[in-house]
């Protein structure tokens, strides 16, 4: 029975080479027209007039101000989202409390809702004739089409990355070493940054990295809170679509390589961050076997 059972295991992974090469090559030509391809047209219609013109495009104002606030919008909405996922994360691996099942699917709610509808939901709250737009005009407060609005959109459909990071992480960990830490005398404090902190690092740095791409690359409700306007509240995204739609492609192009190369970027950091979690990984099993 047992070594039927060998045999069915390795008929399953040893398929034959012919299959191996059709899967292989399935995969590679997939990823050569829908990644690998649109990825260079990028580059080539961007620099297709010469290095000047696309300097000069990215040197223009609105194209300035539109990669600062996609910066700065960025910078401002990963840390939030970076605090909310550590204490939604201890929150729901470590303790059972009423409500931990909706708290949990909350968070997974700007996966589910469109970034179009939540851009809405926040002109709703907070525009010129939403629920709380005449108190804000009354004390010269303007959220919607104006950098706050970008900055709340952008929280809300990035705040998830994080906390789904840790949360399948700190639950497989457990808290035995968080009590244990307690017990030796040491303050909460303490436990977080000596035990809690270098156990998740690497889950916590991968989820910041999905946040800052996400936050950078958003465009639905963005779009809808921003009002478009050029210079003050055109991120990126919304820079390359009016540039595309005036027929001015150098230009848009040229800021769209802009985030193509923050995506290289980010997907350098995350294979760097999976690169060492794995090296970790196998150096602990390693002194666990030697212990």
């Amino acid at each position: 029975m047992q070594a039927t059972s060998i045999a069915v295991r390795s008929n399953a992974v040893n398929e034959p080479a012919w299959v191996r090469w059709v899967l292989t090559a399935v995969a590679l030509g997939f990823l050569a027209l829908f990644l690998f391809l649109p990825l260079a047209s990028v580059f080539t219609e961007a620099l297709r007039k010469g290095w000047s013109l696309y300097w000069d495009a990215l040197q223009d104002p609105d194209a300035r101000a539109a990669i600062r606030l996609t910066l700065t919008t960025a910078v401002i909405a990963v840390p939030f989202n970076l605090v909310f996922g550590v204490a939604a994360a201890w929150a729901i691996a470590r303790f059972e409390f009423k409500g931990k099942s909706l708290l949990v699917t909350l968070i997974d709610l700007p996966f589910s809702v469109s970034p179009v509808v939540a851009g809405l939901i926040y002109v709703l709250l907070f525009g010129a004739q939403g629920w709380f737009g005449p108190w804000l005009q009354a004390h010269d407060v303007k959220l919607i089409f104006a950098v706050p609005g970008i900055v709340l959109a952008t929280v809300f459909v990035t705040f998830p990355f994080v906390a789904r990071e840790l949360i399948p992480l700190m639950e497989a960990q457990g808290s035995d070493e968080e009590q244990a830490a307690l017990v030796l005398g040491a303050s909460a404090w303490q436990m977080f940054r000596k035990v809690t902190l270098p156990n998740i690092k690497w889950g916590l740095l991968y989820g910041v990295i999905l946040c800052n791409a996400r936050a950078m690359g958003e465009f639905g409700a963005v779009s809808v809170v921003s009002g478009h306007i050029r210079g003050e509240t055109n991120t990126i995204p919304l820079h390359v679509e009016i540039l595309y739609n005036e027929y001015n492609f150098v230009a848009a192009f040229a800021c769209a390589s802009v985030l193509a190369l923050l995506a290289l970027l980010t997907l350098a950091a995350k294979t760097w961050v999976e690169w060492h979690a794995a090296r970790q990984r196998a150096e602990d099993a390693r002194l666990a076997r030697d212990e």
